[in-house]
């Protein structure tokens, strides 16, 4: 499926949707689940709408604005303020400006306090404007690679990149159904629900929006928790517009005084690779009920400077990374601080148990996973 636009390679969760952060402002989360009649579509059933997002159907033109926000019960962490570092994700309430003409003209812009976060694909030519730090990175990609989707920067999904990351979890192991249509960004879509089979994982459903006239489209995705009657993350689009965006959004030019630094993508054959886990990092378990085990020497790199992708970053976005310089002994004591002791056969530690993640920290490991507590431990019991 043609993704719109792809933010970060972030390939599976570690979890498969499930385990994704940011702590919502509820005017904002609003805006995107305001309450409307359910409009009347033509019937489509799961397997059709499946088959759609899914499908290589090509994305149309678009411009729009996407709002990203959660509520998962994490505390709150040092250095949110900062929208494109994991904790930032894990504590913070994003919006992102879309403008879209194909995978190889794509901008998008990410307000940030007194200044903007810039990416813009034009051809072969990417840039990274970060107005705070006068800094431009200027990306050089290869010129034979077609419709692959552009290699960007990390920032908050999209629907459309959530939606694919979403369907990672599709199989045997998840029950796919349809909910009462619904209206987001004033237009009417189908609504696709995905839902794990086992009673080990957190997640109580997830919702597809689709957008009715353009099914390859995902308008809006939602994670709920089990029992939840509200979402526990959400990213939607507030305002969507098909029509092909003015040429002068893919134009940069980098302001006089600015720092430019220029960096080449070489693509090898067969692009995208195949997911890998992270140095390190152990998967037990698969889709929905998977555990992601790491090294407890990953707590000390959870947020040192460059690298917010440790633990909480693995909680968020498996070992996706992240950015900013941030304080690594006030992330963990505030991880920590909320984490109580627990033991058990497998041995004892501190368990951090929120509404959609879990995590277990051990004398020799840190497992993470949208599962409940018995999951962990019965992974701990397997890495002792």
């Amino acid at each position: 499926m043609a993704a719109v636009p792809k933010l970060s390679r972030r390939g599976r969760w570690a979890v498969p949707a499930g385990v994704v952060a940011a702590v919502a402002a509820v005017g904002i989360a609003s805006a995107i689940t305001v309450a409307q009649a359910a409009p009347a579509l033509p019937p489509r059933t799961p397997a059709q709408l499946l088959a759609a997002v899914a499908g290589p159907g090509n994305v149309p033109p678009l411009t729009g604005t996407v709002v990203e926000t959660a509520s998962l019960g994490i505390p709150q962490l040092p250095g949110s303020q900062n929208p494109t570092s994991i904790t930032s994700l894990l504590a913070g309430s994003h919006t992102v400006k879309v403008w879209y003409d194909g995978p190889r003209r794509v901008r998008l812009a990410v307000p940030v306090t007194m200044g903007e976060t810039d990416f813009i694909r034009n051809g072969t030519t990417a840039w990274l404007w970060e107005s705070n730090a006068d800094s431009v990175t200027k990306i050089l990609l290869p010129k034979h690679q077609g419709a692959r989707e552009p290699v960007m920067p990390r920032t908050p999904l999209t629907p459309q990149q959530a939606a694919k990351e979403v369907l990672a979890a599709v199989g045997p192991s998840t029950r796919v159904t349809t909910e009462a249509n619904v209206t987001v960004a004033g237009q009417a879509a189908y609504q696709l629900v995905l839902a794990p089979k086992s009673s080990s994982s957190l997640i109580g459903k997830i919702t597809i929006a689709l957008d009715a006239q353009h099914l390859t489209v995902p308008l809006r995705v939602q994670v709920f928790a089990k029992k939840a009657g509200t979402p526990a993350f959400q990213v939607g689009y507030t305002s969507i517009s098909f029509v092909t965006p003015a040429a002068s959004n893919f134009d940069f030019t980098p302001p006089a005084g600015a720092k430019v630094h220029t960096a080449s993508v070489n693509l090898p054959s067969g692009y995208p690779p195949a997911q890998k886990q992270g140095a390190g990092v152990r998967i037990i378990g698969k889709d929905w009920t998977s555990v992601a085990v790491l090294p407890a020497a990953a707590l000390s790199e959870v947020a040192g400077p460059g690298n917010a992708a440790g633990v909480a970053g693995q909680a968020a976005r498996s070992a996706s990374g992240g950015g900013g310089q941030l304080n690594a002994s006030a992330v963990l004591g505030a991880m920590l601080g909320a984490a109580h002791p627990v033991h058990g056969a497998w041995g004892s530690g501190r368990l951090l148990h929120t509404s959609l993640v879990s995590m277990l920290i051990t004398n020799g490991h840190v497992l993470i996973g949208a599962v409940t507590p018995s999951a962990l431990y019965a992974a701990a019991a397997q890495v002792r």
